[in-house]
């Protein structure tokens, strides 16, 4: 994956068992991963980790930051806000993967960004029916 790309999905908790399994599924063992100081984090075994500390105001610490994943969030608030109005609980995901999709996209130019779109979509179907939770 490239540098300062993001993973995102919704998790049913923030438990060091569950945030950890969300690492190892997503990133390959060995890796470097840049987190906050958050408990679950700590000793994440088979991965290079590095923390910051916002509670003592630390934001940057060589490489490890946050800023990323921080600019994806504020990205899908906003569209949350200003786009989508109501985003239902039942398709929350797809609003994450949207939004950490176009994060992870935003250095491309239109073009490239319509074509990664369209590759993306190829094998997956939507029907309306399963949309909305009922017949048509």
């Amino acid at each position: 994956m490239p540098p300062n790309h993001v993973r995102a999905a919704l998790v049913p908790n923030r438990d060091r068992r569950v945030l950890q399994a969300f690492i190892r599924n997503r990133a390959k063992e060995g890796a470097t991963v840049y987190t906050d100081d958050f408990t679950s984090y700590k000793n994440l075994p088979d991965y290079e980790h590095e923390a910051v500390n916002h509670s003592v105001g630390e934001h940057v610490r060589g490489k490890a930051h946050t800023q990323g994943i921080e600019s994806m969030w504020s990205m899908l608030k906003r569209g949350h806000k200003g786009t989508y109005d109501k985003m239902s609980w039942k398709h929350l995901n797809r609003y994450v993967g949207e939004f950490a999709g176009r994060h992870n996209q935003r250095d491309l130019d239109t073009l490239d960004q319509m074509t990664e779109m369209v590759l993306g979509m190829n094998g997956k179907r939507l029907r309306y029916k399963d949309l909305i939770g009922r017949a048509a």
